[in-house]
């Protein structure tokens, strides 16, 4: 009787647990109602990237005109300077006695002349005197100028304001003429000097603005297309062009980029906050059949705060803006606009 009343409960128990089990609800993810785009299509202009090289446009090779000693030389590599700042002293000691003998001459000259205009006013000496002792006078004149513009080459001076970048001269070394002495370049007007293809230097015109991108890490700012070449390379096929920087966007000697106007191009639009990054992948979620779908694309250039996709994604296609970070695929998504 006692095995079969424990068969009878272990019945009864089992069929007690399977009607539990059969009677849990089944659960069921709540749709999230999410921000949604469009995948648009438009023309978007192409850009190509040349790459160009920051030069001053004043740069200045300071050299001696005379011979002599460097007496002062005040400035240091990088140090700035004004407009007619005193770089340079010369020590000619042969020049300076030269301007002493031409004005000495200069003095003599001017007596004889007065003397010659006494004595003929008195009708001593005939006027042919006088205009012989005027010409003596300029003469003496024309000396004593020619010295002291020549004496005056011993104080060399800015031409432009501008920063020392070379310096090869000490205080004691001897200058000879057409010796450079310094480099100065000015820092107030700087040029992105680079090559264009001719294809697209066609559709250039002094005075038109282009992107300059300095560094990854930097914002692009905008220049001023300033001088072009009217004839291009025959062995590159591309004509330089130079463009004028805002102040100090970028320093001398530079590496940079312009990016060059080529046309136009149809390109796939997304906000810029559809974007993901996931380490090097860049992901952004589509919404079909109302569910959250994780799509791996690849981005390309940012404007206007969206951002145009290279592949991984057609136009039509719905968007979701602003994802969150708990979001999933499979997750039931509602979309919004």
């Amino acid at each position: 009787m006692r095995p079969f009343f424990l068969l009878w409960v272990s019945v009864v128990f089992f069929a007690g647990c399977r009607r539990a089990e059969t009677s849990a609800p089944v659960s069921e993810s709540v749709p999230v109602t999410l921000p949604t785009i469009m995948v648009s299509v438009e023309s978007q202009p192409t850009v190509i990237e040349v790459p160009a090289t920051v030069r001053p446009a004043q740069r200045a090779v300071i050299a001696a005109k005379l011979t002599g000693t460097i007496a002062t030389l005040p400035w240091g590599l990088g140090q700035a300077v004004r407009a007619g700042d005193l770089l340079v002293t010369l020590a000619v000691p042969e020049t300076e006695a030269r301007v002493q003998q031409a004005q000495a001459q200069l003095a003599e000259a001017t007596r004889a002349a007065e003397r010659e205009r006494t004595l003929v006013a008195k009708g001593v000496n005939a006027p042919d005197a006088q205009r012989d002792a005027e010409d003596r006078l300029r003469y003496a004149q024309a000396q004593v100028a020619e010295a002291e513009a020549l004496l005056a080459h011993a104080s060399i001076r800015a031409p432009f304001a501008g920063v020392v970048t070379e310096k090869r001269v000490l205080p004691g070394d001897l200058a000879t003429a057409g010796l450079p002495l310094l480099a100065l370049e000015s820092t107030t007007h700087l040029l992105a000097e680079g090559t264009i293809p001719e294809r697209l230097a066609t559709r250039l015109h002094i005075g038109d603005a282009l992107t300059v991108l300095v560094d990854e890490n930097s914002a692009p700012f905008t220049g001023t297309l300033e001088e072009l070449s009217a004839s291009a390379d025959s062995i590159s096929r591309s004509t330089l062009a130079k463009v004028a920087l805002p102040p100090g966007a970028a320093r001398s000697g530079q590496f940079v980029r312009l990016q060059v106007p080529a046309g136009d191009h149809p390109a796939l639009l997304v906000p810029v906050d559809a974007l993901s990054r996931f380490g090097q992948m860049e992901r952004v979620f589509i919404v079909r059949d109302g569910q959250a779908v994780l799509r791996l694309v690849k981005s390309g250039r940012e404007t206007g705060g969206r951002v145009e996709i290279l592949g991984g994604l057609s136009a039509g296609e719905i968007v979701v803006r602003s994802a969150p970070a708990s979001l999933r695929e499979g997750d039931r998504v509602t979309a919004a606009p």
